[in-house]
């Protein structure tokens, strides 16, 4: 392999990301510190906003106190299609890529006890849940030929201009969440819950870029450093929760969940360490701790309406175990910021009719970051970004059911949507983390950036039973 000296130029940007793949920050972010939960028809049609109604086994993912508020047993399984599509535009083109997937995203279960007596007490309810959504997702970066970089040998020959053909962040895998708790009904005034939480993630992640050689007009495909990876991953969280009814229509609700631990098994790709292959390496990471409050309002048996604002206390860190992590943590540390949610559901009911829906709006979790970019017509400089790597995401959901008193169907569609910055090809010969051709390594201490919009629609069926 011939080693490239182009755009070694100093950086005064606001962060240097070094040897990290970029693929790597956003996954701990959207995928490991992630409180998007799909459930029920009914919990999507709302958007999840449900933590001072509560009454299913869903409450799980926001107020375990909701459990407490079921009076009977319930169970239900839920089939989602979900739809992913990106469109990446750089240089005046884009690039549309979609996925669909259909699975079994949701089943579950709560099992309410009546106690009789004289106490205060009236019921103490157990729940169960099962979700499951795909992370699959793909972005691909157009070409443009105006973007060339030359590689020389050991005595400054010019070898070959690499044009720019394109380049692509492609994700696989799936990530689960069985939750277990516990609730409880005092005097139908206060309602209590803890919950237990257990979590896995399967994934493989890939970062490659493609260019066109001026020598050979061959195609030149390289992976960046450390990449491809594959992750299998499982973690552990709690919540606890109260909801109490100040009059008969008017409830306010409190939740904490702990943050996740996870354990992180990592198998990636390094190249020329001394020579080409397959490493293993284990990771610990703790996301953020988040509070949830609530408030509901519910007029009569017909219409009702939630709200919940959460709000992450704590930051991602990792466990270090060498310069990767301390890196990492570093960055976390300087750019991320609290990241808040505020969700709004209703329910309105005819007879045995059920209309729902619901709006929430998650902020960006990053601070305004500055980084050395190149421009697509090869202007070199810094640039700051408002909505780097992540951001800020709007989601809508609308519903339909109905009731057949010892069954009921529901449906829901949802509606997900963010635009954000997205970095790359950046990887210098100081820390060996450029990207590696059959032939050639590119090395670039700026980065391009394209500019990703994502939707997500998902239609979701739930078929139920109650006794």
């Amino acid at each position: 392999m011939i080693k490239k000296s182009l755009l070694l130029v100093g950086i005064t940007a606001a962060f240097y990301l070094n040897a990290q793949d970029v693929s790597t920050i956003r996954n701990t972010v959207e995928v490991y510190s992630n409180s998007f939960v799909i459930g029920t028809s009914k919990y999507d049609a709302m958007v999840g906003s449900t933590g001072a109604l509560g009454g299913d086994f869903n409450s799980l993912n926001v107020n375990p106190a909701g459990i407490g508020v079921s009076i009977a047993n319930e169970l239900s399984a839920t089939l989602a299609v979900e739809s992913n599509k990106n469109t990446t535009a750089f240089g005046g083109k884009s690039i549309d890529s979609k996925i669909n997937k259909t699975n079994l995203n949701n089943v579950g279960g709560i099992m309410a006890f009546q106690i009789d007596g004289s106490t205060p007490w009236k019921f103490v309810n157990i729940a169960v849940n099962y979700s499951s959504k795909s992370i699959e997702d793909y972005t691909e970066t157009p070409g443009n030929a105006n973007l060339v970089y030359p590689i020389y040998d050991q005595d400054g020959a010019l070898i070959t201009d690499l044009a720019f053909a394109g380049h692509a962040y492609n994700r696989y895998g799936n990530q689960s969440k069985m939750s277990v708790g516990v609730g409880a009904n005092y005097n139908n005034n206060l309602y209590f819950g803890a919950g237990l939480n257990f979590h896995n993630v399967v994934l493989d992640q890939y970062d490659s870029v493609a260019f066109n050689s001026s020598a050979d007009n061959a195609r030149e495909v390289g992976d960046k450093q450390y990449t491809p990876f594959s992750e299998a991953s499982s973690g552990f969280s709690a919540s606890v929760g109260v909801i109490g009814k100040v009059n008969p229509h008017f409830r306010l609700g409190a939740a904490l969940e702990t943050p996740t631990w996870w354990r992180i098994e990592r198998l990636y790709t390094e190249y020329e360490n001394p020579t080409d292959g397959t490493y293993r390496e284990d990771r610990d990471l703790t996301s953020p701790m988040k509070a949830t409050l609530s408030a509901a309002y519910v007029a009569n048996k017909n219409f009702a309406i939630n709200v919940d604002y959460s709000l992450g206390l704590t930051k991602p860190k990792y466990k270090v175990y060498g310069d990767a992590e301390t890196e990492l943590n570093k960055f976390f540390t300087d750019n991320y910021k609290s990241m808040s949610e505020v969700k709004v559901g209703a329910e309105y009911r005819i007879n045995a009719l059920r209309l729902r829906g619901g709006y929430g709006f998650a902020s960006n979790p990053f601070n305004s970051m500055s980084i050395a970019t190149i421009s697509d017509n090869g202007v070199v400089g810094n640039s700051n970004f408002s909505n780097l790597f992540v951001a800020k995401r709007n989601t809508i959901g609308a519903g339909i059911g109905y009731d057949f008193k010892a069954f009921f169907i529901d449906a829901a569609y949802q509606n997900v949507s963010s635009e954000y910055s997205s970095p790359f090809i950046q990887g210098s010969a100081a820390n060996n983390s450029g990207y590696f051709t059959n032939h050639y390594i590119i090395e670039s201490n700026e980065s391009l950036v394209s500019n990703v919009k994502n939707k997500r629609d998902n239609f979701f069926i739930t078929l139920g039973w109650k006794f």
